[in-house]
């Protein structure tokens, strides 16, 4: 070849450099984008999606004047922990008062048992006078004949038959309102005796109330109770939340839920530690209406001028405990959502339920502890003899 012909055949080859990196530049492209169009075909996703929880407000369940706050915002708490103290001062009189007020009532019924025994011997004393008298009249009847008697004794006799009697059955009177006023009863179980006891409870447990502890444990959000404030049993003085219950409450379009089934697997990235951070979580349940029509004010569109909006519908996704542990999240983050929606053999709604949504507390089961030995301590100490520890228990 001579040095012309090289010198054409250059150019020509430069030339067509260009057009093959382009070709391969397209090919790798449209096979990244048919990969794409692939995989995306079995997931939806969504960026309207938040991080969700419980959020426990805690009011106090008496009224009283703040003395003490042992929390604040940002602070861990443990379940039962004290968290707000109030004054004590008022309840813990009114305590003494249901103390005393047992007592004396102790001894008003045991009284009442006592006047039992006082009245029997007061009929049978009565029985005895009005035997006494018939016996005199009828004698004195016999003597009236003859005139042995006169009939001014006689009609003593008679007169005093009739007091008598009347006095007799004033006695039987008096017993049967006394034996009524305790028929099947003890001094223990008297009604009068309970009622006592059930306002020595109530006093007891006012005054274990003027310490406010924490039903669960988690994180305080937010603090609205100042010291020196009079506080209700309306009034929200903390509000807690679990770190351990989180959840996220995703916004997906109506065109995305036909492939959404409960219990299908889902990736979850927060914003607040990027895509480095992976949650696997699956699909809980979605909610049987849309954000627009479960909201306070539904939108009306029965108007001339509607313009049709692609509504969204609320899907719940439970997050692994585990990963929350690692990497805990915080109420009203914004997430991103992708379901893969493969498996659609789950329903769509469902009426056995997909995660346990059962919520405890027994912070406040032991605030009544010792009220049942304080009790049979006051009746024991009151009656004549004391009571037996097998006839009372706790409840």
């Amino acid at each position: 070849m001579s040095a012309q012909e090289q010198t054409e055949a250059a150019p020509a080859k430069r030339s067509r450099t260009p057009l093959l990196v382009l070709a391969v530049v397209a090919i790798v492209a449209a096979g990244v984008g048919i990969y794409f169009y692939i995989a995306g075909i079995g997931h939806v996703t969504t960026d309207d999606a938040y991080v969700d929880g419980n959020l426990v407000r805690l009011t106090p369940q008496i009224g009283g004047t703040v003395t003490a706050i042992n929390a604040d915002e940002t602070q861990f708490v443990q379940q039962g922990q004290l968290l707000v103290q109030l004054d004590p001062r008022d309840n813990e009189v009114a305590l003494a008062q249901a103390r005393a007020s047992l007592g004396q009532t102790v001894r008003e019924v045991a009284q009442l048992f006592a006047n039992e025994h006082r009245d029997a011997a007061t009929v049978s004393a009565q029985q005895v006078q009005f035997t006494q008298a018939s016996q005199d009249l009828a004698r004195d009847q016999t003597l009236v004949a003859v005139h042995g008697v006169s009939a001014e004794t006689l009609q003593h006799d008679q007169h005093t038959l009739a007091s008598a009697r009347a006095g007799l059955e004033q006695a039987q009177a008096t017993l049967a309102a006394t034996r009524a006023a305790i028929s099947g009863t003890t001094p223990q179980d008297h009604p009068r005796v309970l009622q006592a006891e059930a306002s020595l409870r109530n006093a007891w447990l006012a005054a274990a109330r003027t310490r406010v502890v924490s039903p669960v444990s988690g994180y305080v959000v937010r603090r609205a109770v100042q010291l020196g404030q009079q506080v209700t049993p309306g009034t929200e003085m903390l509000a807690i939340v679990p770190a351990e219950s989180m959840w996220i409450d995703a916004n997906f379009k109506e065109n995305q839920l036909s492939g959404l089934r409960i219990g299908q697997p889902v990736q979850v990235s927060a914003d607040m530690y990027g895509s480095h951070v992976e949650y696997h979580g699956k699909v809980l349940g979605l909610t049987p209406g849309t954000g627009s029509a479960l909201a306070v004010l539904p939108a009306q569109n029965a108007s001339g001028n509607w313009i049709k909006i692609v509504q969204r519908l609320p899907v719940r996704i439970g997050l692994d405990p585990k990963e929350l542990e690692q990497h805990p999240l915080f109420l009203g983050l914004s997430t991103n959502i992708d379901v893969d929606v493969h498996n659609s053999d789950g329903a769509a709604i469902s009426k056995q339920a997909a995660w346990p949504s059962a919520l405890s507390t027994d912070v406040y089961a032991a605030q009544d502890a010792g009220v049942e030995d304080e009790i049979r301590n006051i009746v024991s100490q009151n009656l004549a003899q004391p009571v037996a520890t097998a006839t009372r228990g706790n409840p």
